[in-house]
């Protein structure tokens, strides 16, 4: 039976990114103009921004469990956020939530596993490369992450609060992203997370110095696949194989 899935929305333009490509992916699975339902509830987002401020971690989760709640009254069967910064209490939220959710960390980790990778960079907001969660989770699997200096931590903050989560998008933030991943690459980064979830609408695989682990796309997949085979470490790629889901 096909899982109805409940998108915990955090900034509007990441959120709606995830929503767009979980209905994109699922028609080459599933037949022309299919798609599992879907339900989506955000708060305004300075909601979490005025948490993130005060530094309030509880605030945030009992937000996303807010959420979630919402979602399982529409019949939601598990729940995504198409957000990195805010996994930082994905377990918090994971025990209070009515519904099982699925890891966008867990996602990336598992794809760059998949690959053989070792070492990665990581780009996202300030709380993101400078936190715990990606480097805690992906030392079990065996990958060492770096994080681009500090300089360069403040501009691509700058660059996502000021510019992406309006959907603001410019080619001289793009080239100076990639003058990042260029220095990743030297470091001897074998790939880059695009650890916000908004940076795709920023940064591509085409022209990227190096090979991109984008954090929406793979978290759309991944609760795709969930929603189709209740198994989140079994991935059908339809990119891939090119068959349908009966």
């Amino acid at each position: 039976m096909i899982k109805h899935i409940g998108i915990v929305a955090c900034s509007y333009e990441g959120a709606a990114l995830c929503y767009r490509i979980i209905c994109q992916e699922a028609s080459k699975l599933m037949g022309q103009y299919n798609h599992p339902e879907i339900t989506m509830h955000t708060h305004p987002f300075n909601k979490y921004m005025e948490c993130i401020d005060r530094n309030d971690w509880d605030g945030i989760a009992n937000l996303m469990v807010e959420s979630a709640k919402k979602l399982a009254a529409c019949g939601s069967e598990f729940a995504i956020t198409p957000d990195n910064t805010i996994h930082r209490v994905l377990n918090k939220v994971k025990g209070n939530s009515p519904i099982p959710w699925i890891s966008i960390i867990d996602a990336v980790g598992r794809e760059i596993k998949r690959r053989g990778f070792t070492k990665v960079g990581l780009l996202g907001t300030i709380y993101t490369m400078q936190g715990p969660v990606y480097p805690d989770a992906l030392k079990k699997m065996g990958i060492d992450v770096i994080i681009p200096s500090k300089e360069d931590q403040e501009m691509i903050n700058q660059v996502i609060f000021d510019e992406l989560v309006y959907g603001i998008i410019s080619n001289s933030s793009r080239q100076r992203y990639l003058m990042v991943i260029e220095k990743l690459k030297e470091k001897g980064c074998e790939g880059v997370i695009l650890g916000c979830t908004e940076i795709p609408l920023l940064i591509a695989q085409e022209g990227s110095p190096l090979p991109v682990f984008d954090s929406t796309k793979l978290l759309a997949k991944e609760a795709l696949n969930f929603s189709l085979t209740q198994d989140p470490s079994k991935i059908i790629d339809p990119d891939e194989h090119g068959r349908h889901f009966r």
